[in-house]
């Protein structure tokens, strides 16, 4: 295969995982319907609202672990083509089952499990296509898939919403975006074994350069859960995507009591918050790959702490647009910087089942910003306080990445594995 068709296919594998997570991104959109169930007939409250996604995200986060362990073991293909199925599934009992338990289980937990699955496998198949120099910005094109669906999901949903109501609007998507995820599947695989991708250009060769012979370049989880860099990521990775979690399944109703936004302008605000979190996973993936993955971060949680100690005086249209669209970039550039620092501190050979173990981080903040959101919006009135302890967070994640490190090499004499 020469060089040429190998960074083609590399990059089939990178689209084709970005047209996955467009797909599964339809829980950042998860605000449009929350907007439906607060009415008549539904007339959930607002923490009953958050709990299917709540148990989405918990579930989503969870199954990362055995999902990146299958990618490891038995390649992406079959992985995303169960998503595919229990994307189907999921979406369509949600059709049926539009009650706070009903959509805890069709939605929360079998529509969480096929993100978690179809989540797991395409970046790391992706990213060992690719040398380090491009793990940045190969993480961003996968992972902003995700994020980007809110642009087309959010209006796309809307329309399905006026014209069939909730019940078949989850049906159609389910449809949908479960034989969508199964073709994509077919494009989606891990380089031959063998395969050396291509080295770093001349002038980055001494940044990238090879570790020493008998160091350990590809840790196993056993391995990379004894060092305190993995819980640095972990907390880190939990406080980023906290503040990002708690607006976003309940955008549409902040936009419209907080800042008096039309339902139509709600609407919007949610396709603005993916349009930036989808440039936040692209732009900060490039920066990362020239100026640092820990730059890049400190970066992101000074941003975070500026806009959510300001988010309660967003109070009209153009302040919260905006500052909806900086959180959001914020947010979307976790997503991108976390596996390829995973990627670059533990190697490629386990990234499934590494990534999925420090994603678990995740599944943290998507069960606390909701509920906190949700809880402090029942008890006060307002978001007020969710926005300060988000800001107040951020600033501990600065803290963590000014005093991040790399790991320290291990080698391969040395008896690091654990007993399971």
């Amino acid at each position: 295969m020469s060089s040429q068709s190998v960074g083609n296919r590399g990059l089939v594998v990178a689209f084709a995982g970005m047209g996955v997570n467009l797909c599964l991104g339809v829980l950042y959109s998860w605000g449009a319907f929350q907007g439906v169930l607060v009415l008549d007939p539904y007339n959930w409250t607002a923490t009953q609202t958050q709990i299917p996604y709540m148990v989405a995200c918990f579930i989503f986060a969870v199954l990362m672990v055995p999902g990146g362990h299958l990618q490891d073991r038995i390649g992406p293909r079959p992985v995303i083509i169960m998503a595919g199925v229990a994307t189907l599934i999921g979406l369509v009992l949600s059709g049926y089952l539009i009650t706070p338990a009903g959509l805890t289980v069709s939605f929360g937990i079998i529509f969480g499990l096929a993100m978690g699955f179809g989540y797991a496998a395409p970046t790391p198949a992706a990213v060992k296509w690719f040398g380090p120099h491009k793990r940045g910005l190969i993480s961003g094109i996968v992972v902003s898939g995700f994020g980007l669906a809110g642009i087309y999901v959010a209006p796309l949903s809307s329309y399905l919403l006026a014209q069939f109501g909730l019940s078949q609007t989850f049906i159609v998507l389910g449809v949908a975006y479960g034989i969508v995820i199964v073709v994509l599947a077919l494009l989606i695989s891990n380089p031959p074994a063998g395969y050396v991708p291509e080295p770093p250009p001349a002038h980055l060769a001494a940044k990238f350069a090879a570790k020493a012979k008998g160091l350990v370049v590809d840790w196993d989880w056993k391995q990379m859960i004894k060092t305190p860099q993995f819980y640095s990521l972990w907390a880190m990775f939990l406080i980023g995507t906290f503040a990002g979690l708690l607006i976003i399944g309940q955008l549409r109703r902040i936009g419209i009591e907080q800042a008096a936004l039309s339902d139509d302008l709600a609407f919007w605000l949610i396709s603005m918050y993916a349009l930036f979190n989808w440039a936040g996973r692209i732009v900060c993936g490039i920066i990362a790959d020239k100026l640092g993955f820990r730059n890049t971060l400190l970066a992101m949680f000074v941003l975070q702490v500026a806009v959510f100690a300001l988010f309660p005086t967003f109070t009209s249209a153009v302040p919260i647009f905006i500052g909806t669209a900086l959180a959001a970039f914020a947010f979307g550039g976790m997503l991108t910087i976390f596996p390829a620092i995973t990627a670059n501190y533990f190697g490629v050979k386990n990234l499934g089942v590494n990534y999925g173990l420090v994603f678990t981080a995740w599944g943290g903040g998507g069960v606390f910003g909701p509920l906190v959101g949700g809880i402090v919006r029942d008890m006060t009135g307002t978001y007020d306080a969710s926005y300060t302890i988000s800001a107040a967070l951020s600033i501990i994640g600065i803290i963590l990445a000014v005093t991040m490190k790399a790991p320290k090499d291990i080698r391969e004499k040395e008896p690091v594995s654990v007993s399971s």
